[in-house]
């Protein structure tokens, strides 16, 4: 089983700019897009063979997620049911037979910090809802989380030591969800690779010159590690300042 994960920065305006030609190439079983920036009704789209799940911020053009899946869920439902959390379409969870999948748009702790004590109690919080799930079934969580965790993980890790997803709290609240029982599939198969970004500034030709940020993830209960047959990063993948990530998984049962 196939599944991409794509910060589409505006998905209309992805859609302009060979999203569809990626999509059908890649044949994922599920693909999620985070910051889809979108209200409803503002799309018709037409994705044969597949179930569209969208969940909309109350603020027009901001935030937003989706799911595009081959695979029928048993059930779909958006948020973490926290109403604090839940105004800005950033969480889809669908439940399958074997496992859970979360798309998740984490909270940017933003220019000089302002929403940093928002994102640490969106953290905790994530972090206990991910952690019931997991107590029934196992989880396969995936998208833009906003963090680089370790240095190996940014170009420029002493000059962004107190930027908005390189903060120690920030870095600490991701570690502490590994170590509640989840990998990070990436890093799990590559550990020492090095200069793999999925997020680049359209400042200072970041992208050209690889001056990159890995922000956005596929971690999964480590129970299921041995299913995990490759992660990848589609770094010529153009269309947004991010580009998708995936990972192909071995049946669960």
């Amino acid at each position: 089983m196939k599944l991409i994960s794509w910060n589409v920065n505006g998905f209309r305006s992805c859609l302009t700019k060979g999203f569809l030609d990626f999509f059908n190439t890649v044949e994922a079983d599920i693909f999620c897009i985070q910051e889809s920036k979108l209200s409803a009704g503002q799309i018709e789209l037409s994705l044969e063979g597949y179930t569209q799940y969208f969940n909309y911020a109350e603020r027009k053009g901001y935030s937003g997620t989706a799911v595009f899946t081959k695979k029928q869920p048993l059930t779909c439902s958006f948020g973490m049911g926290i109403p604090l959390h839940d105004k800005e379409g950033r969480m889809i969870t669908l439940e399958y037979d074997e496992f859970y999948l979360i798309n998740l748009y984490a909270p940017n702790s933003q220019a000089e910090l302002a929403r940093l004590e928002y994102r640490l109690t969106w953290e905790e919080d994530f972090r206990r809802y991910v952690q019931t799930l997991n107590s029934h079934k196992p989880v396969i969580f995936c998208g833009d989380l906003n963090v680089a965790h370790q240095e190996i993980d940014l170009k420029n890790p002493q000059a962004n030591r107190r930027n908005a997803g390189f903060t120690d709290e920030e870095r600490l609240k991701f570690s502490e969800l590994l170590e509640s029982g989840f990998i990070d599939t990436f890093r799990y198969l590559y550990p020492e690779q090095k200069d793999s970004y999925s997020w680049w500034s359209y400042r200072f030709n970041a992208r050209v010159r690889n001056a990159g940020w890995r922000i956005d993830y596929f971690c999964m209960s480590e129970r299921l590690k041995d299913s995990l047959q490759s992660a990848e990063i589609y770094t010529s993948v153009l269309g947004s300042d991010h580009c998708p990530v995936g990972i192909e998984v071995n049946s669960f049962s």
